[in-house]
């Protein structure tokens, strides 16, 4: 089995293991196992709360506005103004 991964998790993964006194190839084994037994995976798995639909509505609205032009620009010094408005 081959897997690619980031080199930077890659390191900081093989610290943990050897932290908890094992190697990577025990981890990943450990990983398969429990998989293999609870026949899913051994951890939640979720969407993030942010691609809800209202705000990905929100989002596509809001690029059809900077297409068409319909946008306001301020400053961050005038929306610090507005804000004490």
């Amino acid at each position: 089995m081959s897997i690619r991964v980031d080199t930077e998790d890659k390191k900081k993964f093989e610290n943990f293991c050897n932290q908890t006194g094992m190697n990577v190839s025990v981890a990943v084994n450990m990983f398969i196992k429990a998989v293999l037994r609870e026949d899913r995976l051994p951890f939640e798995i979720k969407t993030d709360p942010f691609y809800n639909d209202l705000n990905m509505s929100i989002l596509k609205d809001s690029i059809e506005q900077i297409k068409r032009g319909k946008t306001v620009t301020k400053s961050l010094d005038e929306l610090k103004e507005m804000e004490n408005e």
